[in-house]
């Protein structure tokens, strides 16, 4: 039988082994469904020299297909926050999950360009569930010992979705075609949802709370007053400013490298292959911290960010030999890496009963939004001959953001004590 919706999370203890194993089939459910999301992201771009000899359009013409699956991702989940918390997760992650992938298949048959725009859009709705839904079925299933493991696990199957899907759909281009290509990728996801709904008996959603005294109802934020809380703004911050200043590493540290030290590209793509690499390692061991030391979580993540931001400034200011710039660079990843996880779990704690759908779809919606804000004023930076600058305005990103989560977590635990900031938005202030 299926768990009921409103069952509580498993307790705080040490989980048995029964629990264990089935934490991680669920953690596996959960994160082939991430995968997809995060490999369909970017599996389009390796098209565009295909797509634009068949279809004579312009790139500027072909970036629309990435930017309206991104843009409709990242508008559609703080409302998909809402119905999730609402009505429950597990339709809403096997209707899109059912969605992206089948909107990703169809492109195949694409007589037009504007189709796969279309399509595009189509798969950016579906892609729009999974983080809601993903963060509110681990919150309700998950052992709460397994916690910080469970969302480290989700981070590295995301990232290991935008590591595979450049590769991969190259690979399948050449073998058999981008039509081809697409209708197999695509229909990967179908499988997975065969999967969720085989299985779905081991997910449940986030406990709901009871049903309250008038006086209590009345007191309790309502959810769009929550996530203009102060908190909630802060814990957006916190993600947007991330993402922001991962995005400035991720889009120029080879050409910044090339420009100050005359750093060959071979080196450089190295360079950024050992962040990106660091990043994604680092999120397991991030987890593991998380869940051994329940307590002094902000304290583990302003170390690492100083860390990172130390590496990175050395990266960009101090001469060192070509072979030593991706062992710096991976450091930093790692760093930076390992604090992610115990950010997710700050936001799950300050995540009030039954709003962790909302909660998690609005903040983390600032992580596409970082991403696309930061590559234009680095540019230009660029541009205007100041390399030296771009690595100095990541650290300041990653300074600014521990700002946000040093606000964030100290209104989070006011909040908890039953004090007043957690429900008074930030505009009335």
């Amino acid at each position: 039988m299926t768990a009921a919706p409103g069952a509580a999370p498993p307790g705080p203890g040490p989980s048995p082994p029964a629990s264990r194993r089935r934490d991680l089939r669920i953690c596996a459910l959960i994160g082939c469904g991430h995968f997809l999301s995060h490999f369909y992201m970017l599996c389009l771009p390796p098209l565009f020299l295909a797509w634009r000899a068949e279809f004579g359009v312009s790139y500027a013409t072909l970036g629309l297909a990435t930017a309206v699956m991104s843009a409709t991702t990242a508008a559609l989940q703080t409302p998909m926050g809402f119905w999730i918390d609402r009505h429950g997760a597990r339709p809403f992650l096997v209707g899109g999950t059912l969605l992206m992938a089948l909107s990703v298949s169809a492109m195949a048959a694409a007589p037009e360009f504007w189709m796969i725009v279309a399509l595009a859009l189509l798969s950016g709705v579906g892609n729009s569930v999974i983080h809601p839904a993903d963060y509110a079925i681990l919150a309700g299933s998950v052992h709460k010992s397994f916690m910080g493991r469970a969302f480290a696990l989700h981070t590295f199957t995301g990232n290991l979705g935008f590591a595979l899907a450049p590769p991969a759909i190259a690979l399948l281009t050449t073998a058999m075609g981008w039509r081809a290509a697409l209708l197999l990728v695509g229909l990967l996801g179908v499988p997975v949802v065969a999967a969720i709904l085989w299985q779905s008996r081991i997910l449940r959603d986030q406990a709901k709370p009871e049903p309250k005294r008038t006086a209590d109802a009345a007191a309790a934020p309502a959810g769009r007053r929550l996530l203009l809380s102060r908190p909630m703004l802060l814990f957006f911050g916190f993600f947007l400013l991330s993402a922001m200043a991962g995005s400035g590493v991720q889009s120029f540290v080879i050409a910044v490298l090339g420009q100050l030290w005359g750093t060959p590209v071979a080196v450089g793509s190295m360079v950024l292959t050992g962040y990106m690499a660091g990043a994604t390692l680092g999120t397991l061991v991030g987890g593991v911290v998380a869940d051994r030391a329940r307590r002094g979580l902000a304290g583990f993540v302003v170390l690492l960010t100083l860390a990172a931001m130390a590496l990175l400034l050395a990266l960009g200011l101090v001469p060192m030999p070509e072979a030593l710039m991706p062992a710096v660079a991976t450091a930093a990843g790692l760093a930076l890496g390992a604090s992610r996880t115990p950010r997710d779990v700050m936001l799950k704690e300050a995540s009030p009963p039954g709003e962790i759908g909302k909660v998690f779809g609005f903040v983390s919606s600032g992580l596409p939004l970082g991403s696309a804000l930061m590559p234009v004023p680095m540019g230009l930076l660029m541009d205007l001959g100041h390399p030296e600058l771009v690595l100095p305005a990541v650290a300041a990103l990653l300074g600014l953001s521990l700002l946000c989560m040093g606000g964030a977590e100290g209104a989070a635990r006011a909040a908890r004590r039953g004090t007043a900031p957690a429900a008074r938005p930030v505009a009335a202030e």
